[in-house]
């Protein structure tokens, strides 16, 4: 069965070809600056089969455009993934926010885009786009079952004590104020498959503990039993927690009204300054990229040198946390972009945390990439490194809906 994976955003689309069968990717690509007027630079990229990736110029005024254009590139008789669009079974759309009501990947229907629009408030940066190309492709492709994946969904089973802010309960029961935390398609592929490794090598993973550490330009870090989250650190918004690129991730909430008492900053202002100064740009003041914050630290870069061990610290705190939170824990899993490549940066976050039996063997450590185990030999705590594939997790969840919807009904 192949399944296409759409990534929405408001000026790109992000696409993979899953032959969920055996696990290939078939065709990718990236459709850039939908919608940007008079830009330069407007293009799609797109690779199939192993071959090299190609770039073209192309005007997009909408997603409808990119849709064809995607669709054209993965039918191309020289260059393509398949020969006729009829041969993809389904398509799974990654949504950011799904509320409450969205716990599980659910079958696109009118209703389930209505639903989706109503939660939007809460993510008014992504959920709209995120609708845009599951419209673009549903009109392109009418007859093919599509499924949205949600983000929020793998937090569901989170209980009540970790996801009710200490604010005034009809805050919660009226506009929705709790954490749903972020992430949850990549928390949810790199702990399954720690859990297959971990039994591979012999670990009874009923109950395993593991905590699991996503780092990129957005970071969380989830505490997962079994394969059920009880904690994450995103909130209500992708604005808590970690230290990231250019968010702060947890502060002061005063520090809000103080700031803008003092300096007349507006909510649209400090909605600003959280989301895109702040972070390890704001503590930095030159980067939000971790490879050139190490680069400047490296180099005698004192505040360079405060942002890495800041980010290193918040993640080492949420580790401590979240091992009294589960009573104990079993493993530490690395991924997105830092987690994966950042040896220095993971070394740096076990740090001190011997204590709880973390011991990373600096051997393996360095240089390592790719999946693997790279803490010390019969290390009470396992240290994992395992790269996300949230297109993989989206495309089986989808193919697990489209069979269940095509199954036989059982007289």
């Amino acid at each position: 069965m192949k399944i296409l994976v759409l990534n929405s955003g408001s000026s790109s689309l992000k696409y993979q070809l899953i032959d969920v069968d055996n696990g290939e990717v078939v065709g990718k690509g990236l459709a850039e600056r939908i919608g940007v007027q008079g830009a330069e630079g407007a293009s799609l990229t797109f690779q199939a089969n192993g071959k090299k990736a190609q770039t073209i110029p192309a005007d997009m005024p909408d997603h409808d455009e990119a849709m064809r254009l995607v669709f054209h590139a993965l039918t191309d008789p020289d260059s393509g993934a398949i020969r006729d669009i009829c041969e993809i079974s389904a398509v799974g759309h990654r949504v950011v926010h799904g509320g409450e009501r969205f716990v599980q990947p659910t079958l696109v229907t009118e209703e389930t885009l209505r639903e989706i629009d109503a939660v939007s408030d809460l993510a008014p940066l992504h959920n709209p786009p995120n609708l845009a190309g599951i419209k673009a492709c549903r009109r392109a492709m009418p007859d093919v079952p599509q499924v949205a994946v949600f983000d929020t969904a793998f937090f569901a089973p989170i209980p009540k004590r970790a996801y009710i802010y200490a604010l005034p309960y009809d805050l919660y029961e009226e506009y929705g104020v709790r954490r749903y935390g972020f992430h949850g398609t990549s928390h949810r592929y790199v702990t399954a498959r720690a859990r297959k490794l971990l039994s591979d090598a012999g670990m009874d993973v009923t109950n395993t503990r593991i905590v699991s550490c996503h780092l990129g330009n957005g970071c969380s870090a989830s505490a997962v039993v079994g394969d059920k989250p009880i904690d994450t650190s995103l909130g209500m918004t992708p604005a808590e927690g970690l230290v990231m690129g250019t968010r702060g991730g947890d502060i002061d909430p005063a520090i809000i009204p103080f700031l803008m008492r003092r300096t007349g900053m507006t909510p649209d202002d400090i909605d600003d300054l959280i989301n895109k100064k702040s972070g390890l740009l704001g503590v930095s003041g030159v980067s939000s990229d971790m490879r050139d914050i190490e680069a400047r630290a490296a180099a005698g870069d004192s505040r360079a040198a405060l942002a890495f061990e800041i980010f290193c610290y918040r993640v080492r705190k949420y580790i401590g946390a979240y091992a009294a939170a589960m009573g104990g824990l079993d493993a530490i899993v690395f991924t997105g972009g830092i987690g994966e490549n950042g040896d220095t940066v993971r070394a740096g976050i076990c740090k001190d945390l011997e204590f709880l039996g973390v011991e990373i063997d600096s051997t393996k450590n360095t240089g390592f990439r790719g999946e693997g185990d790279i803490s010390v030999e019969g290390g009470r705590v396992r240290i994992m490194v395992i790269p996300t594939d949230e297109e993989m997790m989206i495309a089986r969840e989808t193919s697990s809906v489209v069979s269940e919807l095509l199954a036989p009904t059982a007289h």
